[in-house]
This record gives C-alpha cells, structure tokens and sequence, in this order.
C-alpha cells in the first residue's frame, strides 16, 4: 500500500522499512513486489515538502513576548478590512500605512524576493510578513504569490480570495509553501521589535 503511494525508499541496510505515524522510529515491513524500501518524508510534486512542521526547539516569537508596537500592528492588523480577491500584499501594505509606517508597495512576490530572507522559524517575529513567491492556487497565486502577517503564537492573519483568515502557521506554510521555501522578514526592513 505505501509502495502504491509511492511513500517507500530503500534502506542504506538493505530493508524495507516504513515509518509509523508519529515519524519517531522505523517499523519493518513486507511487501511482496518491493524489497528494500523505507518511507520518506512525502514531497510536492514541486519538490517541497508536504508538511512544514514547527520543531518545539525552533519556535517563533510569542504575542506576550512582543513589544508595544508589535502588539499595536497585531490590532490593526484585525481592525484592517480586507482588500479585493488576489490583492493580499496590498492588505499587509494598508496595516502598515494605517501604522504610520510608509508605504511599501509590492506584489506578494516582491515583497517576498525584498524583505523575507529568514526561513528559520526562531527568527519569526510578531509583525513580520510571511510570503511565499508563487503557489498554484490560481493564476494570481502563481503569478505574484502570497503573503500574510505573523500574529505571534504561531498564527498568521492574510487576506484570500477577499476574505480575511487566521491560520495556524503549520498549515499556512505546508499550504502555501507547495512551490516554493515560505520566508518570513521587516516589510520596508523596520524591525517593530527584537
């Protein structure tokens, strides 16, 4: 069945493992058609990884551990409207206005290719931007990408399909990181706090 899904690889020893579903040991398995396969971490068809899993050791910034400032953009950030279908980077770009911050403008990629340098997750800080520079949730999504706020908590605030969403940053990045490495950073490189 694993072999089917295509969830098997070769042992460096020779057997066919598989592992069981909390990915902490190996299980010995049989299968008659494939010798000498072991599970591995199951891939997009982009060669990403299926699911972005928090290590407990790397974990981002909490919300009672921000600053005054992080906190105030994490509010504007919920009081903020939603923008139209397709125009998540110009919601970020209004939260940030509405703070007195300038403008930053941008499509969710060039945002991304700008100030998203960081993909280690003890780097996220409450009022970074997370982006991703294409996924394939349609034409716009493919073309300019993706991009939302960290919340703090391990939550990100975005804006799709002209509806705003809070999502646990797990899912958010296995979501939308199908294409490509989801990266996370200042927007404008203004650091709201450490």
């Amino acid at each position: 069945m694993l072999a089917e899904r295509g969830l098997l690889m070769q042992a460096p020893d020779g057997t066919r493992r598989n592992r069981n579903r909390n990915h902490q040991h190996f299980e010995h398995t049989c299968d008659a058609q494939q010798q000498n396969v072991i599970e591995a971490e199951p891939l997009t068809i982009y060669h990403q990884p299926a699911w972005r899993a928090i290590d407990p050791e790397r974990k981002p910034q909490a919300l009672m551990d921000a600053s005054a400032r992080q906190r105030d953009l994490v509010a504007l950030a919920h009081a903020t409207p939603a923008a139209e279908a397709d125009q998540c980077a110009a919601w970020v770009e209004r939260v940030f206005l509405r703070m007195g911050l300038g403008v930053v403008t941008g499509d969710a990629s060039a945002l991304y290719h700008a100030w998203c340098q960081s993909s280690d997750t003890r780097c996220l800080r409450v009022g970074m931007i997370v982006a991703v520079p294409a996924h394939p949730y349609g034409a716009g999504g493919r073309s300019w990408g993706h991009v939302g706020l960290y919340l703090g908590d391990s939550r990100v605030r975005h804006c799709t399909d002209g509806h705003l969403a809070d999502a646990p940053l797990e899912l958010w990045t296995s979501v939308y990181g199908v294409m490509a490495e989801p990266r996370w950073g200042w927007l404008g490189g203004i650091a709201l706090g450490s």
